[in-house]
């Protein structure tokens, strides 16, 4: 639940058509483009029409493109290193014993099988054991101890008005659809998805042994709940708002007040010892106490006995996967599983991010990547400070504190100085849940001893070898995991506007985040403090409102139109990141050239990078839970609006008045 962003989410493809960097070397695939369009018509399908018309989404995969092709690329690279290590016998307790035996007890479908449930026939035999909903909340405790989250999303992170301390956090949680607001709508795609999840849930009870009246009869149960926890859920909007989800509370008073949840001694039962704790939705916690006394403790067994069940289901018996895969269809369009080596790749890089970070890293990741990197992020520092130096509509005493800021950005390449130790952990080769619930109980009380302490910003959120990026406006830093510091991202061969084009794009994106509308609102220690001036803050927010209103003004598939509130702040993002990187360019020998290489100016080069980082084609079922969930406007959007505003593009493509990507010079937003 913490508030980070990143440049991507949901990456799924390996998409052979471009993993070539093109037969001339000159790191843009011209078999992509489609030549009979005019650039300034439509830039994203000249960059990638012939590859979008070409490419055919494979059965395992909800989309293709270029920057999920890295990812598959570096999945089958984990993959690899992971199977080799599975296969060796490693001195106990390394990295390279741990990865192996997860991974071989993991691949024993066998013996999975015949377990069947099993594994979690304990837990749900401690459900039956229920009397009241007095018993509910030390029951979540017990649980929570595994990191299994029921309800509620306790979270351990930095206190976002007092940065340097650590804090717990409660999110609302509880769902099982996507998010709230698929309880609520009655269109036909949302009822296909209520279809499919109602199935499911009565499909997961069959499992268990129910007959099919009493499987449908639970599943209905547990959707009425989870209606009405909804009810009290905030919209993907509202939970953009920091300050109105931050409220910290003692829990003296929580208890005072929901008396019917019994808090304090949830966390007494975790080993918590504080007297405050930030209650992020009070009003949820309000309808849960509320839900707690006036639904049947029956009604709450039966909700208990699924959400087990559903947070279980990729390590139990195949019957269990396949039933819980086929509900994902209607959601990304995908038709058939990944290969069982795949999907357990994934857990690893998932429950030991730093253990198989350690091992890619050594193998993938040169030094010479680091240092250019570092350049890199030097270079679009100064571009942002000269930007920010320039803008006409904010006052210098804002802009002396917003340069302020940005110089003290936390820099983060590759992988962290000091990796997780594990300690504690037991991994065997032949017993796949019980290797998940020793890293589980790690990962909980890892996370829980920091409660009361001072803040570690040292430490990293997201894996090494992970394919993507991210700002943290608590730590207020910006970090590049070394899997993305690939083509078509980087390469140390590649000329300047590839890798402004591409990674530099990427750069200025997490420092943007920085002054989005979400992240200007922390100060340079990460403190969520009003560091503007009121008639800035004002012309800062009504031009975050214009983009929000351009965006929604975009239809993705068939009606469903950009949510442009939900995806401000990604989208103020990939503004500021293509300008800033665009001007770092430009201070580069090549970004001050006009040689052309292949066709294509310094300019263009840059342009075409951009456009091939963002190549994606995406089942229609996936594109519809983007937008409906995912503050990621779809790639095709991430290209053409920014560059609709942005002066340069127009230059370099010849853009008229005629053209279709042609906006009015006034009618350019441009913020950072």
């Amino acid at each position: 639940m913490k508030k980070i962003w990143f440049i991507a989410v949901g990456c799924s493809i390996f998409c052979l058509a471009c993993k070539n960097k093109t037969s001339n070397n000159n790191f843009l695939n011209a078999s992509s483009r489609d030549t009979t369009i005019n650039p300034a018509d439509d830039f994203y399908s000249f960059a990638n029409g012939t590859w979008y018309k070409k490419t055919t989404i494979p059965e395992t995969q909800s989309s293709v493109g270029g920057f999920t092709d890295l990812y598959y690329k570096t999945q089958e690279n984990l993959k690899n290193l992971i199977t080799s290590l599975s296969k060796h016998n490693n001195s106990s307790g390394t990295s390279e014993q741990m990865i192996g035996d997860f991974f071989k007890a993991a691949m024993d479908s066998n013996a999975i099988n015949k377990l069947g449930f099993e594994p979690i026939k304990p837990i749900l035999l401690s459900i039956n054991s229920l009397k009241t909903y007095k018993d509910l909340m030390p029951w979540m405790a017990e649980r929570k101890k595994y990191n299994y989250d029921y309800l509620i999303a306790p979270y351990v992170g930095a206190d976002e008005k007092n940065s340097n301390n650590v804090i717990l956090s409660i999110y609302q949680n509880g769902l099982g659809l996507p998010e709230r607001d698929y309880y609520f709508k009655t269109d036909i795609e949302s009822k296909k998805v209520y279809n499919a999840y109602i199935k499911y849930v009565t499909e997961t009870f069959k499992l268990i042994g129910n007959n099919e009246g009493t499987a449908i009869k639970n599943a209905n149960t547990v959707y009425e709940l989870e209606k009405k926890i909804a009810s009290a859920h905030k919209t993907n909007v509202e939970l953009r708002d920091p300050i109105a989800n931050y409220n910290k509370l003692s829990v003296a008073s929580i208890d005072k007040t929901n008396t019917n949840l019994g808090l304090g001694n949830y966390l007494t039962i975790l080993g918590v010892k504080t007297d405050s704790i930030n209650v992020a939705q009070v009003k949820f916690l309000a309808k849960l106490n509320e839900l707690f006394a006036s639904e049947n403790i029956d009604t709450w067994k039966t909700y208990l006995t699924f959400h087990t069940l559903n947070a279980s289901t990729s390590n139990l018996s195949e019957a269990f996967e396949k039933n819980s895969f086929e509900y994902s269809k209607v959601l990304s369009g995908q038709q058939k599983m990944k290969p069982r080596a795949d999907r357990f790749t994934g857990s690893i890089t998932y429950y030991l991010r730093d253990a198989i970070g350690q091992v890619y890293t050594k193998k993938y990741f040169p030094a010479e990547a680091k240092e250019k990197m570092l350049e890199l992020v030097n270079n679009l520092q100064k571009a942002f400070e000269g930007r920010i130096n320039n803008l006409s509509w904010m006052s210098d005493s804002t802009k002396q504190t917003a340069k302020q800021k940005m110089a003290t950005f936390i820099k983060k390449i590759g992988y962290p100085n000091t990796w997780k130790n594990y300690k504690g952990v037991t991994i065997s080769a032949n017993n796949h849940f019980a290797n998940l619930l020793s890293l589980r109980k790690y990962e909980h009380e890892y996370e829980f001893s920091k409660i009361g302490k001072p803040i570690d910003k040292t430490e990293w959120m997201m894996g090494a070898s992970d394919v993507n990026a991210y700002y943290n406006p608590t730590f207020n830093e910006i970090v590049f995991p070394a899997a993305i510091l690939q083509f078509p991202f980087f390469d140390l061969n590649a000329d300047d506007a590839i890798n402004y084009g591409g990674i530099g794009m990427v750069i200025g994106h997490e420092m943007t985040h920085g002054f989005d509308d979400q992240g200007a609102q922390y100060d340079k220690e990460g403190n969520l403090r009003n560091w503007w001036g009121k008639a800035d803050f004002d012309k800062f927010n009504t031009m975050g409102n214009q983009v929000a209103s351009v965006y929604s003004s975009f239809t993705v598939v068939d009606s469903l139109k950009i949510k442009g509130m939900l995806t401000l702040g990604e989208n103020i993002a990939d503004m500021g990141g293509l300008a800033i990187a665009y001007d770092a360019f430009k201070l580069t020998k090549q970004g001050q050239s006009t040689e052309k290489i292949g066709d294509y100016t310094p300019e263009q080069r840059f342009f075409l990078s951009l456009a091939q980082i963002w190549q994606e084609k995406m089942k229609d079922e996936s594109l519809r839970t983007q937008v409906n969930t995912d503050p990621h406007s779809p790639a095709r959007f991430r290209v053409m609006v920014p560059l609709m505003h942005f002066d340069p593009f127009y230059k370099a493509f010849n853009v008229q008045p005629n053209n279709k990507m042609y906006v009015a010079p006034n009618n350019r937003i441009k913020i950072w």
